[in-house]
């Protein structure tokens, strides 16, 4: 059996001087400094410059439905006695700033025909406040002629037979700053 033949190994320092020198590393870590640095000023500039164009106003939350085949006056009446009611009676307490109703004809047997929408001072009345909820709870309450929670729950999953829920929108309203 022959012995394997082996290279002398050099001394680590020897071995780094007999690589090839770096050359330009002070110019690509210049460069690569600068990308970054480009990189986090534009990510920080970037909302600032969209603010420029307009100012913000408040968040509009809507809810879209598909009415079910023959229940479109039932479920009129059902807005009409119920989240027009319940609506204004926040609107003059201050939970929302105002409210309105949308109807169209669906473009798909999928597409939505009813849309209510709450329009809220900002996005943070979307947080969870328990104040808050409670003022809600209390509007239901007196429409319903009920604290009891299961009795209100019965008392509405009519709409539930009525229409079908498509989803949720939220946007929010801007103004648009003129030219200069």
């Amino acid at each position: 059996m022959a012995l394997a033949s082996r290279e002398p190994r050099a001394h680590p320092r020897r071995r780094l001087q007999q690589q090839a020198p770096c050359r330009g590393t002070r110019g690509t870590l210049k460069t690569i400094r600068a990308a970054i640095l480009a990189a986090v000023v534009s990510c920080v500039s970037l909302p600032v410059l969209a603010q420029e164009h307009f100012t913000e106003g408040p968040v509009w939350e809507c809810n879209r439905y598909k009415v079910r085949p023959g229940m479109w006056d039932t479920y009129m009446e059902f807005i009409r006695a119920n989240a027009a009611v319940s609506n204004a009676e926040a609107k003059k307490q201050g939970l929302i700033v105002d409210y309105k109703f949308y109807v169209k004809p669906p473009t798909s047997p999928s597409d939505w025909d009813v849309m209510t929408c709450n329009l809220y001072r900002n996005y943070a009345q979307f947080d969870y406040d328990k104040t808050l909820e409670d003022k809600w709870d209390a509007i239901t309450a007196a429409r319903l002629k009920t604290q009891d929670r299961k009795k209100q729950a019965e008392m509405m999953k009519g709409r539930l037979e009525m229409r079908d829920f498509v989803g949720t929108i939220i946007f929010r309203e801007v103004t648009l700053r003129p030219m200069p």
